[in-house]
């Protein structure tokens, strides 16, 4: 059973049970969220929706919030001796997949 889920204009392929981590939501750990559902599959039956499917959510646990992997952002300019390096990191909210109603 496959589902793809939408939060925030990012998409996620997701089956339940399943933990995946996503941008930063304003949300307190532990609570549950609800999800709309792009696409849905249980192996006989698929289901597309047209942006969503009517009736599909997925119920989604927060478990933590984290930061990301580091990443660094860098300007060069050849011939001006100029040079900008920056570090940043993502923040982001690890849920867990509780259930997916279709």
């Amino acid at each position: 059973m496959a589902s793809v889920l939408e939060d925030r204009g990012s998409q996620y392929r997701v089956e339940a049970g399943e933990a995946i981590l996503v941008d930063r939501l304003q949300a307190e750990v532990g609570s549950t969220i609800e999800l709309p559902l792009l696409f849905h599959s249980d192996g006989s039956k698929v289901s597309v929706g047209t942006p969503y499917v009517d009736g599909a959510k997925a119920t989604c646990k927060v478990l933590a919030h984290e930061r990301g992997n580091k990443g660094i952002a860098g300007v060069f300019k050849r011939r001006k001796d100029s040079r900008k390096r920056r570090g940043f990191r993502h923040d982001l909210t690890r849920l867990q997949v509780v259930s997916i109603d279709a």
